[in-house]
């Protein structure tokens, strides 16, 4: 039976508790990577807003609605989305703290707890639920 590359074997000595804890942590940072893609798109759709919010701002002017488009653009084109915080700067403050405490603890552990191999859970379940020898089964790429 053929099995996982060397990086995705546990190493000796390492208990099933500590493979799951690291895959527990592992899950937990995925969710987070996904939470972080969100604020990207988050930043991105409070830019597009704003450029489009100037858009209509031009368009009611061109309309002849001066006042209020003058009103919108003073108080709303631009406007900080967070006390003092346009998205971009929400973004580079969840990288620079929350994200990168996560991604250097995580990394910490499995330096510490397995070589830093990465996703042994997964590798372990792979390996518990193929079929060996079948086609679209294989171990490896």
């Amino acid at each position: 039976m053929s099995g996982p590359d060397q990086e995705h074997q546990r190493p000796e000595g390492v208990d099933d508790a500590t493979v799951e804890s690291l895959g527990k942590l592992s899950e937990a940072l995925e969710v987070v990577e996904e939470a972080r893609g969100l604020l990207y798109a988050f930043h991105r759709r409070c830019g597009t807003a704003d450029l489009t919010l100037g858009e209509a701002v031009d368009q009611l002017r061109e309309a002849g609605h001066t006042e209020l488009a003058d009103r919108i653009e003073r108080e709303l084109v631009g406007r900080n989305i967070l006390g003092g915080r346009w998205s971009f700067q929400v973004v580079e403050e969840y990288d620079a703290g929350y994200y990168a405490l996560f991604r250097d603890l995580e990394r910490a552990a499995r330096d510490e707890l397995v070589g830093g191999r990465r996703h042994l859970f997964e590798a372990e379940m792979k390996e518990d639920r193929r079929t060996d020898g079948l086609p679209g089964h294989e171990a490896k790429p």
